[in-house]
């Protein structure tokens, strides 16, 4: 195949499309802005589902190398509520179809797989500009350039890319996570360390939370949520983590405090996350050869699809182009007809969530959505 394919960003998503591409014989070349692949930490644990990370995998030929990082217990999920009460708690049987693996672990299993090379690292996307006919220019923070006859936007909230499609933008969501890590939480948290659990931790009460993973060698990675303005999260100091943490925990005041913890004992630097999306229903007219995928297409609230649907919209962007390889416009829009409706209900289901967490009825209503399933 003569097309010569660029894919922005070397995350899950793109990193899929790649390898998909590469598993039925197609070239394409990634563009990412990190200096190298461990240029920065890649986030905590994931839980990869059965109907479209796990297939994303299969596509990928991957599958079994996923099962060498799965996370032992990993899957065991419990809801707590601001004293400390268990309200509901699943142990991990190995049944549940959602295992959790260490996301790092999962991008290095793809950079793996693909040819020496595919990656350039280093290569910030200052602009992407059509040059008309389906061809378009990548043009890097150093003032290089590259075209494409396919370029696919890979790169997130943010993308260079999506302007080319959309004029949509991310809007603040109501929500932002504050993320802290405790270490070695067996030996020097080990209050906090039983109320976490094996797995997965929901300590929620309307309009905030404290949701923690348990990660590999006893690390407990916290999210804490609070629905507030979006200047509240940017005048916290963060520079000063102490008195940022200190600002933080002031909301959960009267919490048991294996709980608030898991933010006053926070042992690196707190980094504020605030919450953006994309309009729930976000598409776009077919723009000859240009698409997107993953974030870049969808951002949405989390709610532990993001990197699913990233993985499904590479490998099924993959396997459109490989069906139809002589017609990449055709395969485009296969590829756009399945992407909208999936990703709009997820967007929505992502909202539904995000209501539950912390909505009026919390934590009861995310235990009665858990005794529903």
């Amino acid at each position: 195949m003569n097309t010569s394919i660029a894919i922005v960003g070397a995350g899950l998503g793109g990193l899929m499309l790649a390898r998909v591409l590469h598993v039925h014989g197609i070239a394409a070349t990634v563009y990412e802005a990190d200096a190298s692949e461990n240029a920065r930490a890649q986030g905590g644990m994931l839980d990869i589902h059965e109907n479209n990370g796990q297939l994303a995998l299969k596509a990928a030929g991957l599958f079994d190398k996923f099962h060498e990082i799965i996370h032992p217990g990993g899957e065991a999920t419990r809801v707590l509520d601001k004293d400390g009460n268990v309200l509901y708690d699943e142990p991990d049987d190995g049944t549940g179809g959602r295992p959790e693996v260490p996301r790092g672990e999962l991008r290095r299993i793809l950079l793996e797989s693909l040819p020496a090379g595919t990656v350039r690292w280093g290569h910030k996307v200052a602009a992407a500009t059509s040059l008309g006919g389906g061809r378009h220019m990548l043009t890097f923070a150093d003032g290089s350039t590259v075209t494409s006859d396919l370029l696919v936007g890979a790169d997130g909230a943010w993308s260079k890319v999506r302007p080319l499609l959309s004029e949509a933008k991310p809007a603040y969501a109501g929500v932002s996570f504050i993320e802290t890590y405790l270490f070695d939480s067996d030996t020097h948290h080990a209050a906090s360390a039983q109320a976490v659990g094996s797995g997965s931790l929901f300590a929620l009460a309307p309009g905030k939370g404290i949701q923690a993973h348990r990660e590999p060698n006893g690390v407990l990675h916290t999210y804490v949520a609070l629905n507030k303005p979006e200047d509240w999260i940017a005048c916290l100091f963060f520079s000063d983590s102490a008195t940022a943490l200190a600002l933080v925990a002031a909301e959960f005041d009267g919490w048991a405090p294996a709980l608030t913890a898991l933010i006053t004992d926070g042992e690196t630097a707190p980094v504020p996350r605030p919450i953006f999306a994309l309009p729930v229903e976000h598409k776009w007219d077919r723009v000859r050869g240009v698409t997107l995928l993953g974030d870049a297409a969808h951002l949405m609230i989390p709610s532990g699809e993001g990197a699913n649907l990233a993985m499904y919209d590479g490998a099924e962007l993959g396997k459109a182009i490989a069906a139809n390889p002589r017609d990449i416009e055709a395969a485009l829009l296969a590829y756009e007809k399945d992407l909208f409706p999936r990703s709009a209900a997820e967007a929505a289901e992502a909202s539904r969530v995000i209501k539950m967490c912390f909505g009026d009825n919390a934590p009861q209503s995310l235990v009665d959505f858990f005794t529903r399933q």
